[in-house]
């Protein structure tokens, strides 16, 4: 069976960019565990990686173009959401959507979307099972 193991981004500038994760992936509860020029990595417990890796060409990845879309993070709570985006926004990533509900997705279903200076989408969300309460 194969499983999930890590995720790699590309970003023009690595040590800008892992500035700008790192407070995000923290709230999130990784630990950065590398940081250099050309690579910079965050681990959680029984989670896979997350890596930036430097850009072989320079540019900016474009939303809604061929490619991923974005990465969505589950979380506790609304305010939890709430929280984790307030510390995106602190550190420079761009609110692209501020945290609200979706009804169309499920009645629970809670979300803010952010992007960085690359262009890389984050979703926080929380959407607990219907018989959470």
């Amino acid at each position: 069976m194969a499983t999930f193991d890590h995720l790699g981004i590309s970003v023009d500038d690595v040590p800008a960019a892992s500035a700008q994760f790192n407070p995000v992936f923290e709230a999130l509860g990784y630990t950065r565990s590398y940081d250099a020029d050309e690579h910079a990595y965050w681990r959680r417990t029984d989670e896979p990686e997350i890596l930036l890796y430097k850009s072989r060409e320079p540019g900016q990845h474009v939303h809604g173009r061929v490619g991923w879309q974005h990465l969505a993070f589950a979380v506790e709570s609304r305010e939890e959401v709430e929280r984790v985006h307030t510390i995106a926004l602190a550190a420079g990533w761009t609110e692209v959507r501020a945290p609200k509900e979706y009804p169309r997705f499920t009645d629970r279903y809670y979300a803010g979307f952010i992007e960085d200076d690359n262009g890389i989408r984050l979703e926080i969300m929380h959407n607990p099972p219907r018989d959470a309460g």
